[in-house]
């Protein structure tokens, strides 16, 4: 039973994208309603699986299902071959759960969108990517669900590619994961050389042999794909820019599953980071750092999904750096990813029905007041906004305030860095909730606020609930440590203090930063933006990181490709050419002795006969 459902997971939003995109206009009535039913089925098999799991032992949880060869090639063959597991449930879960209530949520969003059949299409194709990632049994399958997750994101934020800057966004997009993709392709091509495999069993067992060096490589190239997936630095300009797609697409790709894609490829390999330290610190690193920057940048954007993604940025960098302390952290950084999947998927809709009462209007300025006209959107944002502030009991306290404990018990000041971003980001969310919903209103005459739909506010409300009771994976019973722990291990931390003051100590700091913003924004909000300071400008430029990398990376890659066309066509064609003309100069002028006249040849023979005689002669003179 297990091996049917299992693969009917990806088949079915598969199947359904293909009849979506292939069936024309003949589907435009009905797609989006099969469109919706496809991940509903999936999120079904995964809810049997999920029970038929917990029926057994714990080392009876894992299985494979090999579902036919997918290639041989001499003495290589590759089956494909999924995996089922505690650690792939979970992923399953999210992502036809969460992606379920984005599908219904989407059927009101997009009603007038003459595409939207269309549209439904690339979500099904998404989700059936993201599950194939998450399934698949090895990391050669894994970069099929890699790839075809990186099409369907540029396919979902260059949806509305009448405007040029979605287009330009999906592009960049694009283009930004493909420098990460480089690191996991690298990466699979050395798990062949080194274990004559790239699949998990193979690659698990081999990886304490490896040497040192080897696997400090392999870890870093694995770093690098995560970074470009989940928005890590230096890979985290696409993220901002990927706002243009559909709001739906934001909370879906951008929230809930895509960019967690980096965290679940380090999570899954443990085995390789668990005997480097040198990659292990790399990920803590660019946790930590990536943290800190989106919260910043979270800090002055007064476009409201912009807002959301710097916090998705520093969200994920919570999770990386989690997922770089080893087993001490592995278990809370899917943790935290299962509950910032509920809380800021719940956000992002949340913000798509602000837009949609505000003729689709993101900036922030121009809100204000907006709890009257739209009470229930008010409502279950604010169950999320509770939640990533991590205030007790929301979701968001039981997981990040685990990652926060972690970091210091692994070192001071990646946990002072973790503490400080929990403070902004309580800054940054106080500062969205108060410009949106409170204060005096600051729309236009033309609009007339008002609330969603009932297709659409259903998901916020079953969201909002997921916000407050995520949390009980954990306080009830520990349950997700004891579920996870045979597949990634786990440690206790000890940080330096209690668990119940390092609780103290983080509310604390949460609270500190909601009184700055409150000072700071309670009184009128002007609808224009001012000029601001350095810091602020540095903040809303992303911390230049698209002039950092048009200077380090994009300029001179320009000028060494004009280089390189330069000695092409003046170096290797000029030399060719060159030598092609030599000959060719020669060969026309040896030509004219070849004039293909008897008489010039005969003639030539009475010169050539003359001038031996004469030759002769001079000789015996001499």
């Amino acid at each position: 039973m297990s091996h049917e459902l299992t693969w009917l997971l990806v088949a079915v939003p598969a199947v359904s994208a293909a009849i979506l995109l292939l069936g024309g206009k003949a589907t435009n009535a009905w797609g989006h309603l099969l469109g919706t039913l496809a991940p509903v089925i999936s999120f079904a098999f995964g809810v049997v699986l999920f029970f038929q799991m917990r029926g057994h032992g714990s080392e009876e949880r894992s299985e494979t299902v090999r579902l036919f060869e997918w290639f041989s090639v001499g003495s290589i063959k590759v089956d494909f071959t999924l995996l089922i597991d505690p650690l792939s449930i979970l992923f399953v879960l999210l992502i036809t759960g969460v992606g379920s209530l984005i599908h219904i949520y989407s059927i009101g969003y997009m009603e007038h969108d003459p595409r939207r059949r269309r549209f439904f299409g690339y979500l099904n194709l998404f989700i059936a990517s993201m599950l194939l990632l998450v399934l698949a049994a090895d990391y050669l399958l894994v970069f099929v669900g890699w790839e075809g997750v990186g099409l369907a994101s540029y396919l979902l934020i260059g949806f509305w590619q009448h405007k040029n800057s979605a287009a330009v966004a999906a592009k960049k997009a694009f283009v930004v994961n493909r420098v990460g993709d480089i690191g996991l392709s690298l990466a699979v091509m050395s798990m062949w050389a080194l274990f004559g495999s790239s699949a998990f069993s193979t690659v698990n067992a081999g990886a304490e042999h490896v040497s040192s060096t080897w696997a400090t490589l392999l870890g870093l190239m694995l770093l690098l794909a995560a970074c470009g997936k989940s928005a890590q630095v230096p890979l985290q300009s696409w993220l901002l820019d990927a706002m243009e797609g559909p709001t739906p697409v934001s909370a879906l790709i951008h929230a809930a599953t895509m960019v967690t894609a980096g965290v679940y490829l380090v999570v899954r390999s443990h085995a390789i980071y668990e005997v480097t330290d040198a990659a292990s610190t790399a990920v803590v690193i660019v946790g930590t750092v990536t943290a800190l920057a989106g919260a910043i940048i979270g800090c002055a954007k007064d476009d409201i999904k912009k807002a959301l993604a710097g916090s998705t940025m520093s969200q994920i960098g919570y999770m990386m750096l989690a997922a770089g302390l080893g087993p001490a952290g592995y278990v809370f950084a899917i943790f935290h990813l299962l509950t910032h999947g509920f809380f800021k998927a719940n956000m992002f809709l949340g913000a798509g029905s602000v837009m949609h009462g505000m003729n689709d209007d993101v900036n922030m300025r121009h809100y204000g007041a907006l709890r009257t006209p739209m009470k229930i959107t008010f409502a279950t944002f604010a169950f999320g906004y509770l939640a990533i502030l991590g205030i007790p009991p929301f979701a968001g306290f039981f997981s990040k305030d685990k990652i926060i404990e972690a970091a210091f018990a692994d070192n001071t000041v990646i946990g002072l860095c973790a503490l400080l971003g929990a403070g902004i980001t309580a800054f940054y969310m106080t500062r969205v909730m108060l410009m949106t919903f409170f204060g005096k209103k600051r729309w236009a005459d033309d609009v007339h606020p008002h609330e969603s739909p009932a297709v659409m506010t259903w998901p916020l409300i079953i969201l909002a609930a997921l916000s407050l009771g995520g949390g009980a994976l954990y306080f009830a019973g520990h349950w997700i440590v004891d579920w996870l722990e045979p597949i990634v291990g786990h440690e206790e931390h000890h940080p330096p203090v209690s668990a119940l003051v390092m609780t103290l100590i983080t509310l604390a700091v949460v609270a500190v930063g909601i009184v700055i913003a409150v000072l700071k924004y309670r009184r009128d909000i002007p609808r224009e933006a001012p000029a601001g300071s350095p810091v602020t400008v540095f903040a809303r430029r992303d911390l230049y990181g698209d002039a950092l990398n048009e200077a380090v990376l994009m300029r001179p890659g320009q000028y060494l490709t004009r280089t390189l066309v330069w000695l092409d066509n003046r170096g290797v064609d000029g030399l060719v050419n060159g030598l092609a003309a030599l000959f060719g100069g020669l060969s026309g002028r040896l030509r004219r002795f070849q004039t293909g006249f008897v008489r010039s040849y005969a003639l030539s023979m009475v010169f050539g006969a003359a001038f031996v005689v004469v030759a002769l002669l001079a000789v015996r003179l001499s």
